[in-house]
């Protein structure tokens, strides 16, 4: 356990850096829905995606914000049941927002243009933390 709370924030805001590099090098990642999203969407028809590597980037860009972020909240609280909840709800969150965009994806998002794009968002994007880190703090301070 880390009791120097400057050395907790310090580090916490290392984590952010690195979540922010994951965000500016996402280019790195195979994502062909970036351009797909950036275009003028509703009028271009969707191109051919090889989807297991989509799957495989998108798991790949996932995974390493979700250690990031599970970093940052041990960093907040240092409470292992916090960790091991939010752990599982990256795990089911993954498994549940993955099979919803393939399900989106496999139909070529007829008409569900915006739930695939926030359905993606939610993947490629630290959002979960900043759902956790509040319902954390909220669940810390009503069980002391």
């Amino acid at each position: 356990m880390l009791k120097n709370k400057w050395i907790r924030l310090s580090l916490v805001i290392n984590l952010l850096g690195l979540l922010m590099a994951v965000r500016g090098f996402e280019s790195v990642f195979y994502d062909p829905l970036i351009t797909y999203f950036k275009s003028d969407y509703l009028h271009v028809k969707l191109h051919e995606i090889d989807k297991l590597k989509f799957i495989f980037n998108t798991f790949l860009r996932y995974l390493i914000n979700s250690i990031l972020s599970l970093g940052i909240i041990w960093l907040f609280f240092q409470r292992k049941d916090f960790l091991k909840f939010s752990a599982w709800f990256y795990f089911i969150g993954f498994i549940i927002s993955m099979s919803a965009l393939m399900l989106l994806l496999r139909n070529n998002f007829e008409n569900n243009y915006l739930i695939a794009f926030y359905i993606r968002r939610f993947l490629i994007q630290p959002l979960f933390l900043f759902l956790l880190l509040p319902a954390l703090h909220y669940q810390k301070t009503i069980s002391k």
